[in-house]
This record gives C-alpha cells, sequence and structure tokens, in this order.
C-alpha cells in the first residue's frame, strides 16, 4: 500500500490560512505545503443557514475566492472554525471585553467546535465539517482576566486556544478531535486527500 506522502510527492498543497495552529497541524501531520498569498474574502453567510454547517460553507467560499487557478499538480485547501454555544457562533472576540464575555459563557458547560474543510484541484473538489464537544469546567472571574490578559486570545473562535494555559487547567473533557479543535481535523483531512490523491493519480488497471 502506497503512502500518502509517495502519492503526494512532485505535488503541491497551498494552504489559504492565517492560522499559525493550521500550519503547525499540517506540519505534523508530515505534509510538505507551500502557504497561499493573502487574498480578499467576504466571510459573510446567508443568515437562514444552519450554525453548524456554517464552517463548511465558508471554508468553501474561502476556496472559490482563491483569485489563482489550479494546475493539475496543485490541491487548495481552506478552512474555518467556529464554536458554538446554545446554538450561537461564536467567533473571535473584537477586543478584552468580548473575549471575558465568551469564556464566561462557555463556563462550566459543554460547547461545541466544528471546522469545516475544502479541498480543491482544478478537476475536483470535496468539502466535509468535523464537530468536537468540549466541557469547561466553572471559571473564576480572574482566572478569565488572567487568561485574556496574558494569551491575548483575539485571533480565536470563542475567545480561547485549547493547547493554551486555558485548555490544560480548564478543559474536563473533550468528545471528538483534540485536533478539531486545535483548528483543523487532522485525521479527516488525511483520510480526504488519501481519497482524492487516488481519485485524481492513481493509474487504473
Amino acid at each position: 500500500m502506497t503512502l500518502l506522502k509517495d502519492k503526494l510527492a512532485g505535488r503541491r498543497l497551498i494552504l489559504a490560512s492565517h492560522s499559525p495552529r493550521r500550519r503547525e497541524l499540517l506540519s505534523g501531520a508530515g505534509f510538505d505545503f507551500v502557504l497561499a498569498d493573502g487574498y480578499e474574502v467576504e466571510e459573510t453567510y446567508p443568515a437562514t443557514l444552519e450554525a453548524e454547517r456554517v464552517p463548511e460553507y465558508l471554508a468553501c467560499l474561502k476556496s472559490a475566492s482563491y483569485p489563482q487557478p489550479l494546475t493539475e499538480d496543485e490541491v487548495l485547501i481552506t478552512a474555518d472554525t467556529v464554536v458554538l454555544c446554545d446554538g450561537r457562533i461564536l467567533g473571535k472576540p473584537a477586543g478584552r471585553e468580548e473575549a471575558e464575555a465568551m469564556l464566561a459563557a462557555l463556563s462550566g458547560r459543554r460547547h461545541r467546535v466544528v471546522t469545516g474543510v475544502a479541498l480543491r484541484h482544478a478537476r475536483a473538489e470535496r468539502s466535509f465539517s468535523v464537530a468536537s464537544d468540549v466541557w469547561f469546567r466553572p471559571l473564576r472571574q480572574e482566572e478569565i482576566a488572567y487568561y485574556v490578559d496574558h494569551y491575548r486570545p483575539f485571533d480565536k473562535a470563542g475567545a480561547y486556544g485549547i493547547q493554551e494555559w486555558i485548555g490544560y487547567v480548564a478543559i474536563e473533557k473533550i468528545e471528538g478531535s483534540f485536533y478539531n479543535v486545535m483548528g483543523l481535523p487532522v485525521q479527516a483531512v488525511y483520510a480526504e486527500l488519501d481519497q482524492l490523491a487516488d481519485e485524481l493519480w492513481t493509474p487504473r488497471a
């Protein structure tokens, strides 16, 4: 059986993301990739769209907005992550006050993290989403303030990073992929890329 890294030899994965966590996760899984140049995307979605479907919708929107044509040997990877609490989307906080309010809303309860991913090639594309449930123990206001002041989680959905201090001291349990909560469900990306590589490049008998 051929490993995915061998199937991708001579091909180019393009990651269109500003997230250092996604870069770290792809690298950790052994992928060689290049970063896309920045481009404009208006990240809006229909008001009637179910909250859990928003990340996949936005991942596909980011993919469709990529301005360069893809070659036969390129695959574009785009993703979007949201935190859901009581069916409400918690995006990236605008500042300290909003970050503290988000963490207070997550304190002592379960929330859901959903990441949508789109993979696109010149003649094929696929998208999917992965959900993980996360339980926070009750947080004291001093703990919330300490985390926000020292880690400044303003670039993170839900105002927290599971790989940071808050994850070590506050998360009681997770159901689903830990890496999905970080920002990319690497196992699912690996499996989908493996199938896509077979579809695109494996010679047929």
